[in-house]
């Protein structure tokens, strides 16, 4: 069943697969974002830890990258052909930090100890 479902959504054996990522590519591009700029810190306090852990180069080049889509998305434009081009909407830079970052959320939850970190109220 799970090779079946990992059949189902790996795009080089699934042609719905392979349009929605080329769909989702497209969209990202316009925008000159990547498919992890999309993860929410406040979501999560996993992806938050794994974002404090990212170099500090990593998240102004995100921060850049989020402030300049919000950007165009205001004045209705998209980057030009050109810039677009050259978008890597699916390299990844934070999903490596982020299964860390779970794996020792996991363990310590395993071992009984309190966790790292605690969600407040702001």
């Amino acid at each position: 069943m799970a090779s079946l479902l990992k059949a189902f959504i790996d795009p080089k054996k699934n042609f719905l697969a392979r349009m929605h990522m080329k769909a989702i590519s497209t969209r990202l591009r316009r925008y000159g974002l990547r498919y992890d700029d999309l993860y929410d810190q406040y979501y999560s306090m996993d992806i938050k830890e794994a974002m404090n852990r990212l170099p500090r180069e990593v998240v102004d080049a995100r921060n850049q990258r989020l402030k300049r889509a919000m950007d165009l998305s205001m004045k209705h434009e998209y980057l030009p052909k050109d810039l677009q081009a050259v978008q890597t909407p699916f390299r990844g830079y934070l999903q490596d930090m982020l299964a860390l970052v779970e794996r020792e959320s996991k363990e310590r939850e395993a071992l009984g100890a309190l966790p790292l970190y605690q969600r407040t109220l702001p």
